[in-house]
């Protein structure tokens, strides 16, 4: 799953990295968590032909995603991720998948590996980034919330897969990331139905992501400065990776 993440680019990057105009400043984020506004890219309406503007456009969501049909929100569990094996048919993910596909821009995101029960031992927190830096752009889903008195909320969920090798070391889960020759696939919900698209819901190369360990400051959504991210050494070395018969494996 993915439960925590991390946005420190600048307006600038996410705006050059995305194709965006007009976005707005905000600060670096270090510790984005479940029911926090999270920052996110929609298709926009197309521009007169011949125009070489982009069309995507960024708002901000709640991070915790519910369909329209809920009538008390009290009563709903809050859905920070969509499975992506299940969201094309699943009530509560099927019309957004058909409809209402995103991209979150993020720097990173946050993990823990817990200790077998019998093991003892605190989770060891990680800060998982791409090895080369920059931004990546996790796949996600949002909907509008309508309430009884006419209010509405937008919400939104990120994607997940199954982890690869290297990440299942941390956890089994990880989120969706579109490559960025694939954003207008993915954001292009009046041509690209869902099974069009269901190839890009996999999980990254194994050497995408590096894993560090951080210390357990994440853990409270007060703890927001930038220290979060500062390595730390891990109570236990993670399982190493080999390669085998042609394909990752854990020794």
């Amino acid at each position: 799953m993915c439960g925590r993440f991390v946005l420190k680019a600048t307006p600038e990057e996410i705006a050059d990295h995305l194709d965006l105009i007009g976005l707005e400043d905000f600060p670096p984020r270090f510790n984005i968590a479940p029911t926090q506004p999270i920052l996110i890219i929609v298709e926009g309406e197309r521009q007169e032909l011949g125009s070489n503007l982009p069309n995507r456009q960024a708002m901000l969501v709640r991070w915790g995603f519910m369909p329209g049909w809920v009538k008390d929100p009290k009563t709903f569990p809050l859905l920070i991720n969509a499975r992506s094996e299940t969201a094309i048919g699943k009530a509560s993910f099927r019309a957004a998948m058909r409809h209402r596909r995103i991209l979150i821009p993020a720097s990173g995101f946050y993990e823990w590996r817990r200790p077998a029960k019998e093991d003892g031992g605190k989770p060891q927190a990680y800060y998982i980034r791409p090895k080369r830096g920059g931004i990546v752009a996790f796949a996600g889903l949002m909907e509008t919330w309508s309430s009884a008195d006419g209010s509405e909320v937008d919400t939104g969920a990120i994607l997940t897969t199954a982890a690869n090798a290297a990440m299942s070391r941390v956890h089994d889960r990880m989120p969706v990331v579109i490559a960025p020759e694939d954003f207008s696939r993915w954001l292009d919900c009046k041509t690209q139905e869902p099974r069009q698209v269901s190839s890009l819901m996999r999980a990254a190369d194994e050497d995408f992501f590096e894993m560090i360990p951080v210390s357990d400051k994440v853990n409270k959504v007060a703890n927001v400065g930038p220290d979060l991210i500062a390595p730390v050494e891990e109570a236990a070395p993670l399982a190493p990776v080999k390669e085998k018969s042609g394909q990752l494996s854990l020794f």
